[in-house]
């Protein structure tokens, strides 16, 4: 098996991937890099990472960053196998690239926003405003598919449940509405609560 190592930091945007790692069972060495005090923007991280950002993969010594591309690479090597990530050319698999995505792209996009209001002391404004209301609409997309099926693509809980409850769940801490959609609060909570998700430490 290849040499996989995880570069990350706690209660980071690397959390998802170590969740990742440990609901497939993966064996895998952990390097924390501590974004506290720089270490990111070492020369031999940003050999490896030119973004000096965590997360960082490395499989037999060759880099990958972005937490979505490693959740997705590691859906389609070590997903299929075990269950946990759909076949390719199954709709099932069409499914879970298009609500991974969603999440990091159309939602991600949203949650900016909301963090730069908060950032800025101005949650409040029209800009925070504009990002709390457009995160309300796109969690009634949510809901609504959510009320048709227990998991994202069925019956089954898969990676891609791991992939949009990590991103909706920090979006609540920035504020989002989440409790507001029932289905959905329900289907993170089930998340949250599995074993895998209790890593970050």
């Amino acid at each position: 098996m290849s040499k996989i190592v995880l570069y990350w930091h706690p209660m980071s945007s690397a959390t998802p991937v170590a969740c990742a790692l440990a609901e497939l069972g993966v064996p895998h060495e952990r390097v924390k890099v501590d974004i506290t005090t720089g270490e990111q923007r070492r020369p031999d991280f940003l050999a490896l990472n030119p973004n000096g950002k965590v997360p960082t993969l490395t499989v037999d010594g060759a880099p990958m960053f972005e937490a979505l591309a490693i959740e997705l690479w590691l859906g389609h090597t070590f997903g299929v196998k075990s269950g946990l990530w759909p076949a390719g050319g199954t709709p099932e698999h069409l499914q879970a690239m298009s609500w991974s995505t969603w999440s990091y792209v159309t939602y991600g996009a949203q949650v900016f926003r909301l963090q730069a209001a908060k950032d800025m002391g101005t949650p409040d404004d029209a800009h925070g405003t504009a990002a709390h209301k457009a995160i309300d609409e796109l969690l009634t997309v949510l809901d609504g598919h959510l009320s048709q099926k227990p998991w994202l693509l069925g019956e089954a809980y898969t990676l891609a449940d791991l992939i949009v409850a990590s991103v909706i769940g920090y979006s609540v801490y920035l504020g989002a509405p989440v409790a507001g959609h029932p289905t959905t609060l329900a289907w993170l909570q089930k998340v949250q609560a599995r074993p895998s998700m209790q890593i970050d430490a």
